[in-house]
């Protein structure tokens, strides 16, 4: 909880900086970008909070995407399937390469670090030959299509609220839910959990390693589909040799900034969004008070570099004090 606490106090400081530099960073149109940008990021930071929790690294997310947008763009559009059954193909397409990471990970025992980056290079590339490199779809969504754009434009003004929330964020919110009952109201979240804090010992007491592994793989497989199918219908095409680009780190940097430990077994599904909110703030905040965009990614890594670091320094001085008292009461 403090970590959250942390977080969210990091996120309202920056809020509170923008809003006072520029009062554009608080008019709806900015907010709903914010909000928008903070769906794509949060349910990706969800699917490789999973894979960090349980102590490994998905490096696949951004390629993935880009896959998934191609695919769709594909079968919708060149093909003419039907929007259900596009929907089911990339659902058990992302399913498959879950698995397929899962299984290279726990029966053949490769470093997660190799397979997804295997992934990262594999799915790019057949992003990019099934497309030619082209603009996908070249005209954007039209006709019947086009009312899919919906799930990712789409707009509802809640009760009470009196501003409309973007339906990606809604999503978000839905998925959050979900994931926040599987991690700490299931036994599999906290299978995941002991997994991730000591896999030896977690086998020993008699946990399916593998198979939690293997779970951890295929949800963030799934949500990083998803997110590739918000991501077409936001843009309404997409170049496949930059589209998803970096998404990956974003993902990962959420989840660290949330609260996941990268050495596996700790996290929390609320600090993961929290996480995932500060990246896009950062970067809208950092353009409206006018520091140059090429510095976006140095404005991101300093923040990332600062807040890993102070979190690693308050475990060693939590650390410290936990040894001085338990050697007090040793000595009492």
């Amino acid at each position: 909880m403090k970590k959250v606490l942390g977080i969210f106090g990091v996120l309202l400081a920056i809020c509170v900086i923008a809003s006072l530099g520029n009062p554009d960073f608080l008019n709806s149109y900015n907010l709903q970008n914010i909000l928008k940008r903070t769906a794509l990021y949060g349910i990706m930071g969800l699917g490789a909070a999973f894979v960090i929790m349980s102590g490994g690294i998905d490096l696949s997310i951004g390629s993935m995407v880009a896959l998934v947008g191609c695919l769709m763009s594909l079968l919708l559009v060149d093909w003419g399937l039907s929007t259900p059954l596009v929907f089911l193909l990339l659902f058990l397409l992302a399913l498959a390469l879950g698995l397929i990471h899962g299984l290279l990970i726990t029966k053949m025992r490769l470093q997660p670090f190799v397979v997804t980056l295997c992934g990262l290079l594999l799915y790019r590339g057949v992003a990019r030959w099934i497309t030619g490199d082209s603009l996908t779809p070249p005209g954007g969504f039209t006709g019947a299509h086009e009312g899919l754009r919906v799930l990712a434009t789409g707009r509802v003004t809640l009760p009470l609220l009196n501003f409309p929330v973007p339906i990606p964020f809604l999503i978000l919110l839905a998925v959050t839910a979900v994931a926040a009952v599987f991690l700490n109201l299931t036994i599999y979240g906290r299978y995941l959990l002991a997994v991730g804090r000591n896999e030896q010992a977690a086998r020993y007491s008699g946990i399916n390693t593998h198979r939690i592994v293997l779970l951890a793989y295929v949800l963030c497989a799934l949500l990083s589909g998803l997110a590739g199918v918000l991501s077409l219908l936001d843009n309404n095409s997409i170049q496949p040799p930059q589209h998803g680009s970096f998404y990956e780190l974003y993902a990962i940097a959420a989840a660290v900034l949330g609260g996941c430990s990268l050495r596996g077994g700790e996290g929390s599904v609320l600090g993961v969004v929290l996480g995932a909110a500060l990246i896009p703030v950062l970067n809208n905040a950092s353009s409206l008070l006018g520091f140059p965009t090429r510095l976006e990614f140095a404005i991101i890594g300093i923040v990332i570099l600062v807040g890993v670091t102070v979190d690693e320094l308050v475990k060693r001085v939590a650390a410290a004090r936990r040894a001085s008292h338990g050697a007090a009461a040793v000595k009492n």
